[in-house]
């Protein structure tokens, strides 16, 4: 599972999911469109909910990405309250969170982030200047302890939880706040009924 504004969705998403699936052996990757981000409140330049999840469902085409409302139809505000519900939602299905080393630098900051180490295992995908702070932040402090070698990622399924891995790829300097800043306007191009743009998700 990837969560994320995707403000809008790029290609850098779209790369790092897929090494992702390939470095860890996944069926596919999820990506959970958060209906807001509560460490994002107050932000003028972010695009309605149904605009951000086309431009997830125009950037996953012909690739093993799900995209998903899931969040928005539980009520979820907050990761750990959706991955207590998918985990429930979904238990023939195994699931590792993915995130970037800028998340790792401030996961302290979410609500119950150690109860989320202990629900599913976590994959950081290393982000150029991003990784010294990641690796000083207080949640790293704890979590270093539960680091996996990055060449037993296949075996995700098997760790005890709380397990991490320290994921590197090709470095992707897709940026969606460059983007945004590139053409302010982005968003016109996929406005279109909330109730289609919604409605396409694949999870229940």
């Amino acid at each position: 599972m990837l969560g994320g504004s995707f403000n809008p969705a790029h290609r850098g998403h779209r790369a790092i999911s897929l090494a992702a699936i390939r470095a860890l052996d996944l069926d596919e990757v999820w990506w959970l469109v958060s209906p807001g981000n509560p460490l994002k409140e107050g932000r003028g330049d972010m695009a309605p909910f149904a605009v951000r999840f086309a431009s997830a469902v125009k950037m996953a085409r012909h690739a093993p990405i799900r995209v998903t409302a899931i969040e928005q139809k539980l009520g979820t505000r907050y990761t750990v309250d959706t991955l207590d519900s998918i985990v429930r939602l979904f238990p023939k299905k195994r699931f590792i969170w993915l995130m970037g080393a800028d998340n790792l630098a401030q996961f302290h900051q979410w609500r119950g982030w150690r109860k989320i180490a202990h629900e599913v295992p976590i994959a950081v995908v290393a982000r150029p200047g991003y990784d010294g702070r990641a690796h000083a932040a207080p949640a790293m402090g704890w979590l270093r302890r539960f680091v996996h070698p990055a060449r037993q990622a296949k075996s995700w399924t098997e760790w005890r939880l709380p397990a991490l891995v320290l994921l590197r790829f090709r470095p992707d300097q897709t940026s969606a706040t460059r983007l945004r800043k590139a053409d302010p306007a982005w968003h016109r191009r996929f406005i279109q009924p909330p109730s289609k743009a919604t409605g396409s998700s694949r999870v229940s």
